[in-house]
């Protein structure tokens, strides 16, 4: 934002010569806030009665929202009277990156590889490889490869150029074990063994075991082969908030960093073993602030440790996170993750992982596999979104929501501290008790359609041919279990899924298009969310009830504005009551009905709780509420 006052400065052209800058703003009058605050009322209070209207911070108030965790949002961002130094990348603190990036590697691409048939994986991380994946992600154990396949599957992998880490929650020591045999065996191999205890029992619901976390960094060059990775998205896909996520990040990297000093390992010496991986969603400016602020407390942390500032910088792993996915209308799971990677490569991730769009659906295909990795290969070497280190960096929007996010999350850090620590909050309920608070505050948002779910719950397809892949075994269980936030609507299509023959809903259109328009879209639509299919009819009862009749349909929708409700609803729901209708649903509220709203059954509004409603009405079709699967 340029200055209208400012000066203008000699320039050089092309002959060396100077000439006068043009000060673009020169010929616009100098604005104000409370200026582009009147402009706001002038919009807001156009539907105002006269006593009602709004002024000032009211009326720009009226424009804020807010993002998971309680962080406001403005309309408008300035300049801060006392901006905050933006450093550069590299140094404390570290907000702006760990490093400098380069042309040639702008970022990891890690590609994950689940598959526990051991000669599937071996060809499909080769193919990889092959096509522009850098590095190797393995999931380890029962929901995963099998540890003593691991050296098979890396059968024909050039270790010395692409680095290997492992995950587990039911297998770790022995993962890692069997991860650093193999790298010994490789002059110049490098990896992370993958070793987070805490994160694993959380999972299992069990008393983090720290025990032989000492062990497993002797001998071991950080700059080779890390020990320790921070994942924290047992959290993230339970429930968690993304500044809780920050929290519980920094907080077990400093559970480790503490029981390693209590072992006589150097927080200096811990702290390159570590590396965090977080979830990132496709709400990108807050993926972006999400990571600077990692970064920022992890500095921070390094700082009163007294940890050298080279090495204060956090490594964080990005992976599009599984609670973003959805089982139907999986095609969007690619413009969800197109985004998420955006958000992970401006934050500055040192790797990124691209789940593939048939995730939910089971063990990916080759297609989906070459999909997931060409994200991030599209995304960094055809739009070059790599070319600028931090380039949010200096936006007053991104960088006020690092600071916000920052502030909030080392407020969490401070709560399970003084807990504690990390380990005892688990076990003490309290990091269960957040997610619980977090998942409730979801739930509601999801449930009225204020957070939407594009083609689940927002412009779905009534029907579509469900994706069929291999099933994916089931991962351990006893503590935090990922949840998707589509999976409540997805319960609704298999209940309606489940009936025989499909439920079937018939609007009546009553009065003109006019009339009617807007409100039979916003029904047909909001009843393809369960699956349900929608057939609009006009010409009045008569012509309704024979169509209820030809479908075999227990429910009619009315659709029509206040106005047309008052001209037609009455004797339409009359006369549907009359031919033996069970369920009536209007669109819009029932009392738009007068004298006729206590006739109807269910109304369906902007902001209604839709999985309530739906859940109702398939209640009223006779839909089963248990066992219903696609």
């Amino acid at each position: 934002m340029s200055d209208s006052g400012a000066t203008a400065k000699p320039l050089d052209d092309e002959r060396g010569e100077q000439r006068e800058a043009i000060p673009l703003a020169a010929d616009f009058p100098p604005q104000t806030h409370h200026a582009w605050q009147d402009l706001v009322a002038g919009v807001v209070n156009r539907s105002r009665a006269e006593d009602e209207r709004l002024t000032g911070e009211a009326a720009e108030d009226t424009l804020r929202s807010t993002l998971p965790g309680g962080l406001s949002v403005d309309p408008l961002y300035l300049r801060p009277e006392t901006p905050r130094p933006l450093g550069v990348p590299g140094a404390m603190p570290f907000t702006r990156g760990r490093a400098m990036r380069t042309p040639d590697l702008p970022w990891d691409v890690r590609q994950l590889h689940d598959d526990p048939d051991a000669t599937v994986t071996s060809e499909a991380v080769l193919a990889d490889l092959e096509h522009g994946v850098t590095s190797v992600w393995l999931h380890v154990g029962a929901d995963g490869v099998a540890v003593e396949d691991l050296e098979r599957v890396l059968t024909g992998v050039r270790l010395d150029l692409a680095p290997v880490v492992v995950s587990s929650v039911d297998a770790q020591p022995a993962a890692a074990a069997a991860l650093r045999q193999i790298l010994a065996g490789t002059a110049g191999a490098t990896g992370n063994l993958g070793l987070d205890p805490i994160g694993a029992a959380a999972r299992l619901g069990v008393t983090p075991d720290l025990d032989g976390l000492a062990g497993a960094l002797e001998g071991l060059d950080p700059d080779a082969v890390r020990a320790i990775t921070v994942d924290t998205r047992v959290y993230r896909d339970a429930g968690a908030t993304a500044i809780d996520e920050v929290g519980y990040a920094v907080a077990t990297g400093l559970a480790y960093v503490r029981h390693l000093a209590a072992a006589g390992v150097a927080p200096a010496a811990a702290f390159p073993h570590i590396e965090f991986r977080v979830g990132v969603d496709a709400d990108q400016f807050l993926g972006i602030a999400a990571l600077r602020a990692l970064r920022r407390l992890w500095a921070r942390v390094g700082e009163v440790l007294e940890v050298p500032e080279a090495v204060r910088g956090a490594r964080i792993h990005a992976v599009t996170a599984l609670r973003m996915f959805t089982r139907d209308d999986p095609w969007v799971n690619i413009l969800r993750s197109t985004i998420a990677t955006f958000a992970a490569s401006v934050g500055g991730a040192d790797s990124i992982t691209v789940l593939p769009y048939d995730t939910v659906a089971g063990l990916p295909e080759r297609f989906s596999r070459r999909l997931a990795r060409n994200t991030q290969i599209v995304l960094a070497d055809e739009s070059n979104i790599a070319r600028v280190t931090d380039p949010a960096g200096g936006s007053w929007y991104v960088e006020q929501l690092t600071d916000d996010v920052a502030q909030r999350a080392w407020a969490v850090l401070q709560e399970i501290e003084a807990a504690g620590g990390m380990t005892a909050a688990l076990t003490d309920g309290l990091v269960a008790a957040r997610i619980d608070a977090a998942q409730a505050e979801a739930d509601r948002l999801l449930a009225t359609r204020e957070l939407p779910i594009t083609g689940v719950s927002m412009f779905p397809k009534a029907e579509e041919t469900p994706l069929e892949r291999r099933s994916r075994a089931a991962g351990p269980s006893g503590g935090l279990q990922p949840r998707r936030d589509s999976e409540v609507f997805e319960a609704l299509r298999d209940r309606a899924a489940a009936l025989d023959p499909a439920p079937a809903v018939v609007v009546a259109a009553l009065g003109s298009r006019r009339d009617f328009g807007a409100r039979e879209t916003f029904i047909t639509n909001l009843l393809a969310v369960a699956g349900i299919s929608a057939r609009t009819v006009e010409g009045g009862a008569e012509a309704v009830l024979d169509a209820v009749a030809a479908d075999g349909a227990t429910a009619v929708a009315l659709a029509s504005s206040p106005k047309g409700y008052a001209q037609h609803a009455a004797e339409t729901i009359e006369a549907l009551r009359g031919g033996g209708v069970e369920t009536i649903i209007v669109a819009g509220r029932a009392t738009e009905l007068g004298d006729a709203a206590d006739r109807v059954d269910l109304d369906a509004y902007a902001g209604v709780d839709v999985v309530d409603l739906l859940n109702t009405l398939l209640d009223r079709l006779s839909a089963p509420r248990e066992g219903a699967d696609r």
